[in-house]
């Protein structure tokens, strides 16, 4: 049995392996159900990355919006 790590895994959801390497993990994941396992949670977290929404606080923008304020170079 080969190894396949959590790496080489990630690699595959992203499309980033060949098409020899992920040909043996599409055949790993129809008979290693810890390794199918570990490849739905990889699945589920790229979900749940797609949908967190980040901004940053509002006191945030206002520094840097008063920060830039005070350094504006006069256009000559």
């Amino acid at each position: 049995m080969i190894k396949i790590t959590s790496e080489e895994l990630l690699r595959y959801l992203y499309k980033e392996t060949s098409e020899q390497k992920a040909a043996i993990i599409r055949a790993a994941l129809q008979t290693d159900w810890n390794l199918r396992e570990a490849y739905e949670k990889l699945v589920n977290a790229a979900k749940n990355l797609n949908e967190i929404s980040l901004s940053p606080r509002q006191e945030t923008v206002n520094k840097i919006l008063e920060y830039a304020s005070k350094r504006q170079v006069p256009v000559s």
